[in-house]
């Protein structure tokens, strides 16, 4: 952890649990004098708030951009600064490139809306899960639900499950049974292959 972050949690621990400054520190392992000392950007005669400045102001007109563009801006601006000093500032101002989260599809990937379980063997689900034993020989476990009753129908474990072992699996089950209206599955080399189809 930095003294950045440890000075921070001090504090939490100060305000939110009323815990004194001594054992603050002491949980957090921080000297008491690193503590009260104010950080750079904290004194009046901080050498580099100019460039602070600059790159918070940077930051809210790039959103999407990070440290890297805004060194190359700032020596384009006239800013004589060091990469690493650009960066130091720029994370101590808190300014990090957002994460772009991935829009979730809805439905399936026709475009319809997934069918819901009405009744018994309506829906099945068949699923694929791998693992190994302590010698390093890997199995499968070809798993298939009734997404109603939620029953586990079938549990196959084989070395190998391949598309004509799961035909061979949905045609017994179909025996005792029926077939159902609707097949969930994911796009798996099994489950895609030509013998399912």
């Amino acid at each position: 952890m930095s003294p950045r972050a440890k000075r921070a949690a001090a504090h939490q621990l100060i305000t939110e649990l009323d815990l004194s400054e001594r054992k603050a520190c002491k949980v957090v392992e921080l000297p008491r004098s690193t503590f009260r000392r104010p950080l750079v950007s904290q004194k009046a005669t901080d050498p580099d708030a100019g460039l602070r400045t600059w790159l918070c102001a940077f930051a809210k007109e790039h959103p999407r951009w990070g440290y890297r563009q805004a060194h190359a801006h700032a020596r384009a601006y006239g800013w004589c600064v060091n990469h690493k000093k650009t960066q130091r500032l720029w994370r101590e101002e808190g300014s990090r490139v957002p994460i772009r989260q991935r829009r979730k599809r809805r439905g399936s990937s026709s475009g319809q809306a997934p069918v819901k379980a009405a009744y018994p063997h309506h829906v099945w689900a068949i699923g694929f899960q791998a693992d190994h034993l302590e010698d390093g020989t890997g199995f499968r476990i070809a798993s298939i639900i009734d997404e109603h009753t939620r029953q586990v129908l079938d549990d196959t474990v084989d070395v190998s499950i391949t598309g004509e072992d799961v035909v061979d699996i949905l045609e017994r089950l179909a025996h005792v049974h029926g077939m159902p209206k609707v097949l969930r599955m994911d796009n798996g080399p099994e489950l895609t292959c030509r013998a399912l189809a």
